[in-house]
């Protein structure tokens, strides 16, 4: 075990810190904790309707007719129906800020890009002309993520050469700002305005339904796929154990595919259809992580019950608070399960059984799918499952936490019985 801890520090390590720090990857993960707020407030209202109580259904549709659902309904699609441009802004600033870009000017840059490459003007629904909504929506995400990566990079290459409007000591910063945009955002418009121009020639005709059909259909094809998930928490448990935060490095990549399948449930959910996705965000964070990274929760109430030595008994009581929470920096450091061997088993083992349980009660129909509704991921276990599942879902997490409590038990033991003894020596040696 020591040798393969030592391969992986060698191997892995340097390369999931230069992931961490590359300013892409950390734009997108911003962009997508910029939004969450919007999404979670907005989820809250795709719930409020389907409140399984006949009298309040009664209730409302006397006070607010017959389609009083579609009224409570507006701040769900005034968020998730708008998260594509939520997240341009976020990951815009992140972005800029990277380049030494004025937060403004990144923001501006980024969504006039990608409302070029939007086909505005063409028929909507009602039959009339304006912006696709369906663009904006987690459809969007990919386009919205290149988009802002290709425009930020192209106004700070121009900068960087010197292609700026240059204005006299005397003029104010804001007046002065704005000339320095003026010929990098030239050059934005103009680059993005030809590959509209390009892709309306071709069978595609728009960039959105080409990154659509070529990259966000299959990436989200291969994220709904067990294996993946199962790979990609692979990984950021090695992380975690030489003190990476683990989902920081692959958030990156894996967020927008979650993040969509997520909204696919939410849209199928709210239309009163078959949710879609089994594998989505809310099933990762509420299945997979309850008490954070390696499920952590079941062995905070191990350490807060049936520890013996009086650092772990401490360690108990100060994290379990925490854990409830989801949070776990303090079992993970404190333990620590930060390179240790003996640890390291069971909190590589216990995400991934976790995984495969919850995906096989719910493929089978025993628990149902996560809903779509995003909810925080410090919503307490228990209560995230009654929200995203119903009761099912809560009883589901009950039990996944005595499972995943079995697996740690002898591990911590073994731990407890090192930390006993060493607590004794120091005792007789005083």
């Amino acid at each position: 075990m020591d040798a393969l801890m030592n391969f992986l520090e060698v191997k892995l390590v340097p390369v999931a810190r230069k992931l961490d720090q590359n300013r892409y990857l950390t734009a997108i993960r911003d962009g997508f904790f910029a939004v969450m707020p919007l999404l979670i407030v907005g989820s809250i209202f795709l719930l409020i309707p389907y409140i399984p109580i006949e009298a309040y259904q009664n209730f409302m549709a006397r006070k607010l007719g017959e389609n009083w659902v579609n009224y409570i309904l507006i701040p769900f699609s005034a968020t998730m129906n708008l998260m594509t441009i939520f997240v341009i802004i976020g990951m815009a600033k992140s972005l800029g800020r990277s380049f030494d870009i004025d937060d403004v000017t990144s923001i501006v840059t980024a969504l006039v890009a990608f409302f070029i490459l939007t086909p505005v003007g063409e028929l909507v629904n009602d039959g009339g002309a304006g912006l696709p909504v369906s663009n904006f929506t987690a459809t969007g995400l990919f386009v919205g993520i290149l988009t802002t990566i290709f425009a930020i990079k192209i106004f700070s290459l121009i900068e960087s050469r010197g292609w700026t409007i240059k204005m006299p000591g005397n003029v104010p910063s804001n007046v002065a700002t704005s000339f320095n945009a003026l010929v990098p955002e030239l050059f934005v418009i103009l680059i993005f305005t030809v590959i509209r121009i390009v892709f309306s020639f071709t069978s595609f005709n728009t960039v959105q339904s080409f990154v659509y059909t070529i990259l966000q259909k299959p990436l989200t094809h291969i994220g709904g796929n067990l294996a993946f998930l199962i790979v990609v928490v692979i990984i950021q448990q090695i992380l975690w154990l030489f003190g990476i935060h683990g989902s920081n490095v692959t958030d990156g990549i894996t967020k927008p595919i979650m993040f969509a399948q997520t909204a696919e449930n939410a849209e199928a959910f709210a239309a009163g259809i078959a949710l879609p996705n089994i594998l989505n965000y809310q099933f990762y964070c509420n299945y997979v992580c309850i008490g954070g990274a390696g499920a952590t929760l079941a062995l905070v109430l191990i350490i807060l019950f049936f520890a013996k030595s009086q650092r772990f008994k401490s360690l108990g009581k100060l994290s379990v608070g925490a854990g409830i929470f989801n949070v776990n920096e303090p079992v993970i450091f404190g333990l620590p399960i930060v390179l240790n061997p003996v640890m390291a088993i069971p909190f590589i083992i216990v995400p991934l059984v976790n995984i495969l349980l919850t995906y096989f009660v719910m493929s089978v129909g025993i628990v149902p799918l996560a809903n779509g509704i995003n909810i925080q991921w410090t919503t307490p276990p228990i209560i995230s499952g009654l929200i995203i599942s119903g009761w099912r879902g809560a009883l589901h997490q009950v039990v996944l936490m005595g499972i995943d409590g079995l697996i740690y038990y002898p591990f911590f033991k073994v731990v407890d019985k090192l930390e006993l003894e060493k607590e004794s020596l120091e005792e007789e040696s005083l």
